[in-house]
């Protein structure tokens, strides 16, 4: 996160200063609305232009992208044409001058090399084309350049390589920024394979037994148990969005005990409690499961008796506050906080590591798994997730596909 706000910093910075000058430059007095001062108004309209150039730029550098911020960022910079390229080819051209894309492209091959800015006069033979002198700025991600912000002029302008410089190094945080979500989400679904292999060998043996045991004496009972099977597996193996919403999540859940029931008998109880509100608050996929196939192992392992499991979804505000609850064997506190260091194997408790890793992954360090238990005291399981989180939201319900 700390980098994320250095980033954001490096690129606002530039932007700042590229709108005090041009709010010098076009100063004159005038009613701006309420805006301020023509600096001030100047500084605004840049600020703007570049929070409507940001979002595609977020999803990497790509034609679309390229097209779709190729129109601000020549607006940002005043210029008369503009290009974004890759390492291969021109991505978009923007403005007059659309001719020149086989020269730019010849001109590129240093620049795109080095890494290193270059200005240089176009050759036209067209008389009335506008455009008579190109800057290259490099754009670079972790010091390897993915292509260029090509800017065209009527002529040489030391102040237009500066801005174009800037420019350039801003729209690099924002494939920087890119980088780093595509890397997280491909860290997040190696994390959910991860947390489907973990599900437990033994649960899916069982649950056949169970089913198996039930085919000649009760076969009615057989076949709910195989479909409350087929549709927890179904969901804990779809293949498509990393988030999901409570009510699905609690939806498999209830498939999941309905087969742990089938097992333990009576010696399982649960109790629900759940606030309607909250379920279509959308939360990281496989992110409760976990925490009940922990509590009834721990809650039924050890333990002769009756297990009680409570399992409650309440409106918090701004947030949905989920607790998951069971009056079973407990932990060790200093072993729970070593397997959520990921200090020694998480078969001690199955999917914690995993789940508070994702909930601090995408919410933050404060959205960590709350954990209170002890030896004989039973396990206490809090999370907390808000009900709005940029870049989370459900694939949809399970029967989509």
């Amino acid at each position: 996160m700390s980098g994320f706000l250095a980033g954001l910093c490096v690129a606002i910075l530039p932007l700042l200063a590229t709108g005090f000058w041009l709010g010098r430059r076009t100063a004159r007095p005038q009613n701006l609305g309420g805006l301020g001062t023509p600096v001030e108004h100047a500084t605004f309209e840049t600020l703007h232009t570049a929070s409507l150039a940001a979002p595609p730029l977020r999803a990497g550098l790509t034609e679309e992208t390229a097209r779709r911020s190729a129109r601000r960022l020549r607006s940002l910079l005043g210029t008369d044409a503009l290009c974004l390229t890759d390492q291969k080819q021109v991505l978009v051209w923007d403005g007059v001058g659309g001719h020149h894309r086989t020269e730019i492209m010849e001109r590129l091959a240093g620049p795109l090399e080095t890494g290193r800015g270059e200005a240089f006069p176009l050759t036209c033979d067209t008389p009335d084309c506008p455009v008579r002198w190109a800057v290259v700025a490099p754009l670079t991600v972790d010091e390897r350049v993915h292509g260029a912000l090509v800017v065209c002029a009527p002529r040489e302008s030391a102040v237009l390589v500066r801005a174009a410089g800037e420019v350039a190094r801003w729209v690099s945080v924002q494939l920087e920024l890119a980088d780093l979500d595509q890397s997280r989400t491909r860290l997040i679904e190696a994390e959910i394979k991860a947390l489907r292999a973990q599900i437990s060998p033994h649960f899916i043996f069982n649950s056949l037994a169970v089913i198996a045991s039930f085919v000649r004496t009760d076969p009615e009972r057989a076949r709910e148990l195989l479909l409350e099977f087929a549709d927890f597996t179904r969901y804990s193996f779809r293949r498509h969005g990393d988030f999901t919403t409570l009510a699905d999540e609690l939806h498999a859940i209830d498939h999941y005990l309905a087969l742990v029931r089938a097992r333990f008998g009576d010696r399982l109880a649960v109790t629900l409690q759940i606030a309607p509100e909250v379920l279509p608050v959308a939360l990281p996929f496989l992110c409760l499961q976990p925490l009940v196939e922990n509590a009834i192992k721990h809650g039924l392992e050890g333990k002769a008796d009756k297990c009680h499991l409570q399992i409650t979804a309440q409106d918090a505000g701004a947030e949905a506050l989920v607790v998951i609850e069971d009056d079973g064997a407990g932990m060790d506190p200093v072993l729970l906080r070593r397997i959520l260091a990921g200090e020694v194997s998480p078969s001690g408790g199955i999917g914690l590591s995993n789940v508070d890793d994702r909930l601090r992954q995408v919410y933050g360090d404060s959205y960590g798994l709350v954990i209170e238990t002890a030896v004989g005291a039973g396990m206490k399981i809090t999370a907390r997730v808000p009900k709005y989180q940029p870049g989370v939201h459900s694939a949809g319900r399970l029967g989509d596909g």
